[in-house]
């Protein structure tokens, strides 16, 4: 079987070849928010907002720029969730860093996320999303699914992790110490059968954060690469290797 590569092929190889030895990059995309896929509008009390009516669900970002592990999407719609309340989306494009959601500072709380609840929402995301809620024309269903699945992200983020004052409900403020968070006007029953069912260790997507400081940030899931870039990386760093024991 013969494997093209291409260019963009070879970026997102050495992107990862460089990223995995320890080399410096900038870590960037450039977007815009670009609409909504599946969504509904909501009420929420936490994350710096007080009986606000937003939008929960699939936000659709024009990404045209990156450098770093921004290759990793390539240019066009990318789908993501909002993990800051209290921000509006970019109306402009806007230049975001690339992180893991372990390492993101929650706006409003200013506290760290941490690897245990970065993990629940790997797993949520794992479980439970949906990539149809990316497409045009959503049902009715399918848009009280985004919204529920919304408002779990928000629920880990802003009422912390299980144990902590019992049960994830999105019903119940239980946890005032980190934020606190509570929704109405959602499918509750889903959003908390969902984030009930999680263990910490299941299914979980591979997911950055897009952080800007002057815009909203969001939650990401990075592409599967395929069979191509896989092998392309591979051939990448044999090519290195040989090289370097070159006398």
């Amino acid at each position: 079987m013969r494997i093209r590569i291409t260019s963009r092929l070879l970026v997102w190889a050495l992107t990862q070849l460089l990223l995995t030895t320890g080399t410096n990059l900038a870590n960037t995309v450039d977007i815009v928010h670009d609409g909504f896929g599946a969504s509904d509008g909501i009420t929420v009390w936490g994350g710096g907002e007080h009986g606000s009516d937003v939008a929960a669900g699939v936000y659709t970002l024009n990404k045209t720029g990156d450098t770093g592990s921004g290759s990793l999407w390539r240019n066009g719609p990318i789908s993501g969730f909002c993990v800051e309340l209290n921000q509006a989306a970019p109306a402009e494009t806007h230049t975001y860093s690339v992180g893991m959601p372990d390492d993101m500072t929650i706006s409003y709380t200013g506290e760290t996320l941490g690897t245990v609840r970065a993990n629940y929402l790997r797993e949520l995301y794992g479980r439970y999303y949906d990539s149809s809620w990316a497409l045009s024309g959503a049902t009715t269903r399918q848009n009280r699914e985004a919204a529920a699945f919304a408002t779990a992200v928000w629920e880990i983020l802003y009422d912390g992790a299980p144990g902590t004052s019992g049960p994830w409900d999105v019903t119940a403020d239980g946890t005032a110490g980190l934020g606190g968070f509570l929704a109405a006007n959602v499918d509750a029953e889903t959003a908390n059968r969902w984030l009930q069912s999680l263990t910490g260790a299941g299914p979980k997507a591979d997911l950055r954060v897009f952080t800007n400081c002057s815009a909203q940030n969001f939650l990401v899931a990075v592409p599967e690469p395929t069979t191509a870039l896989v092998l392309g990386l591979g051939g990448l760093g044999a090519l290195l290797r040989r090289r370097r024991i070159q006398p």
